[in-house]
């Protein structure tokens, strides 16, 4: 028997739940047992960060009256026993339709004006002026209401092709992509530009976010839906008519939108709806069954895609059959083997990239402990045998020994003083790293690209204008990149130092891996150039469309740039955490030896007690080592099958940290 997506990523978010809950056992112990320095805290907390707020973008994309609405509601919105997305005759979904959750913002409905097209700000930028938007509050609980409200997203307006030109709806030099005209002379545009739903659905609460797209014409309208989200999608599923196959229309949005290379293979997923419509009941079974067969082959021909990616569901039916529970129904809508695939492709991909994230984050966590544990061990056995020469020795002795530590300690916190003057070429190193990837010098990147499109006259040569910003883009980062390599440069030269001077375990980390930024820049131009087909180099002469293309490339660069910044500045504390907790661990066992030496000089058995309570703590550290070993093996495994917990033990072992489960339900 099959499982439905909502059950697969039901036991996706309960994965991630078990995930994020084991990493704050772990936090809680290392704390406890003072090993949380400063570098394998930040460690921690971006890693108990990322399974959190994990998100999964699908995104539905088709032309209109392909049934896309219809498939939501039939994937994720049975369970309200009805339509909830628009999808009725006549209503269709007329703007880019967002559908997620945050614990933030109440249960409402966002609609961003579609004037807000005259302006030339991204929609990331709108977002952050709720002001502008106008808001519905939604009940969750009365569906009948939820759709209600939801209907706005199919709202018009009719405007003068005047106006529908300045919004962007109207292009003289492509007439056949223009809307309509009625007979007043008016042109049918969406009264909406954007619209946000925000609810506490369960597989929202779990970090899926379901993006509804309009067709082509709404599509190719707004540059930051198609090469910033479409892209950024982990699924994308693109509907067609099981009656009509592949259209030119089709085939236009597949073409400029989601087709790419073989990586992007993977995360496309096309769908033939309406296999019902050649339900025909003068038709035997087998005829049928080949004729969609024969759809399937010839759509993924024409599509370049493999024909196990193509996949025959009736939607209409799906949904009905699961509001009035007929299995047989549902098995013959082939909904059930589209939700398999859906969620195998998804799930399993988001899975495994992240255990593969946590997985190097513990290694390398694993590998700093065990460096603090084994240092601790070494400062106890030289403790041991200092105090082990003192047997039997007298007052003298003990005398001069104590004036030997001190020595040891003010020339220890003499070459100390020098890591500062390290620290300080360290940040600046950091800082030069940070302004060439920051907003300032990405602003003026940006201004130059905007004005070589700005240039009159056809934009023939617009390639070779991306080419040249993409390889300034990626000379910037090659400079930060070299940063962190002089900063990795002088960390060795001065841990080889402190190594020998004062029997350090300093161990210089591997440079920041910035190779998956330049993939993602790879991957930005790729969707950006793809995007510029003949047709949208035409509107190109529009300034406005311009400015909406540069600033949807600013927001996605400005996300590689920071990240990539981010990746060497964790990399670059976690260094210094290494070297401020053995510098911090060297002074308190100077504090130690000294305090051991005084309690012998004051107790004649004062030395006995001392080796033994030197004794204790070695055999704690060992244990500190066996167990942090078996904390974090779990994460390091390819497999959780035999160390999951069950629900009520992540709820016990919750209640006892003070972990809530919107932890990771409200991110």
């Amino acid at each position: 028997m099959t499982t439905s997506f909502n059950e697969q990523f039901g036991q996706y978010g309960a994965w991630r739940r078990e995930f994020a809950l084991r990493l704050k056992l772990l936090s809680a112990w290392m704390k406890e047992h003072d090993l949380l320095d400063a570098g394998v805290l930040q460690r921690l907390d971006r890693l108990t960060e990322q399974m959190r707020s994990d998100k999964v973008l699908v995104a539905f994309v088709a032309e209109f009256s392909r049934g896309k609405s219809e498939l939501i509601n039939a994937i994720f919105f049975a369970s309200y026993g009805r339509r909830i997305m628009p999808a009725g005759a006549g209503r269709t979904t007329m703007c880019p339709t967002e559908l997620g959750y945050d614990p933030a913002v109440p249960a409402c409905l966002r609609l961003l004006p579609v004037g807000s097209r005259r302006d030339p700000r991204a929609l990331s930028e709108w977002r952050q002026t709720p002001e502008h938007w106008t808001q519905v509050a939604l009940d969750v609980h009365d569906p009948a209401q939820l759709a209600t409200a939801l209907a706005m997203v199919a709202e018009v307006d009719h405007v003068t092709r005047e106006e529908a030109r300045t919004l962007g709806f109207w292009h003289d030099e492509l007439p056949d992509d223009n809307p309509l005209v009625d007979a007043a002379g008016l042109v049918q545009v969406p009264r909406w530009r954007h619209a946000l739903v925000n609810i506490a659905h369960p597989l929202l609460q779990q970090g899926l976010v379901i993006l509804d797209t309009p067709g082509l014409n709404a599509v190719g309208a707004e540059p930051e839906l198609t090469v910033n989200l479409i892209h950024q999608a982990h699924a994308v599923v693109f509907i067609l008519a099981a009656d009509t196959g592949v259209t030119k229309s089709d085939l236009a949005v597949w073409r400029e939108h989601l087709s790419g290379e073989p990586a992007d293979s993977e995360a496309r997923l096309v769908v033939l709806n309406k296999i019902d419509t050649l339900w025909d009941a003068m038709s035997q079974p087998e005829a049928i069954a080949a004729q969609i067969a024969q759809q399937r082959a010839s759509s993924a021909a024409m599509l370049g895609v493999l024909p196990q990616r193509v996949m025959a569901v009736s939607a209409q039916k799906g949904l009905l059959a699961k509001v009035s529970a007929d299995n047989g129904l549902l098995r013959a809508s082939g909904l059930p083997v589209l939700e398999t695939v859906l969620a195998e492709d998804i799930v399993g991909q988001r899975q495994a990239i992240l255990r593969a994230v946590v997985a190097r984050g513990i290694a390398d966590l694993r590998t700093e402990t065990s460096r603090i544990i084994h240092m601790r061990r070494r400062e106890l056995a030289e403790q041991k045998l200092d105090l082990q020469g003192l047997g039997g020795k007298n007052t003298a002795v003990i005398k001069n020994m104590r004036q030997r530590i001190e020595q040891e300690k003010h020339e220890f916190d003499v070459g100390a003083a020098k890591v500062p003057a390290v620290r300080a070429v360290q940040h600046k190193l950091l800082g030069d790293a940070f302004v060439l990837l920051g907003s300032r010098a990405l602003k003026s990147e940006m201004h130059a690209l905007g004005a070589a499109l700005r240039k009159p006259g056809l934009k023939l040569g617009v390639k070779r204008v991306y080419a040249d910003t993409f390889a300034q883009l990626r000379a910037s980062l090659d400079r930060a990149r070299t940063h962190s390599q002089e900063i990795q440069s002088m960390l060795a030269a001065t841990f080889t130092q402190l190594n020998a001077e004062y029997g350090f375990s300093l161990q210089a980390p591997a440079e920041p891996d910035l190779q998956r930024f330049y993939g993602e820049l790879t991957q930005i131009e790729g969707s950006h150039v793809r995007y510029l087909g003949l047709s949208h180099t035409l509107k190109l002469g529009q300034t406005e469309f311009v400015d909406r293309l540069v600033r949807a490339l600013n927001t996605r660069v400005q996300g590689v740039y920071e990240s990539a910044f981010a990746e060497i500045e964790i990399w670059s504390k976690s260094a210094s955490a290494q070297l401020e907790a053995q510098l911090k661990e060297r002074r308190t066992t100077f504090g130690r030896r000294l305090e051991a030496i005084d309690r012998i000089q004051q107790a004649a058995g004062g030395l006995d007690n001392r080796v033994s309570e030197i004794e204790n703590q070695e055999a704690v550290l060992g244990q500190l080592e066996t167990r942090l070993q078996l904390l974090t093996s779990y994460f390091l495994s390819t497999s959780d099958q035999d160390n999951s917990l069950s629900a009520e033990q992540i709820d016990a072992a919750a209640q006892n940290t003070g972990w809530q489960d919107t932890d990771i339900q409200s991110q």
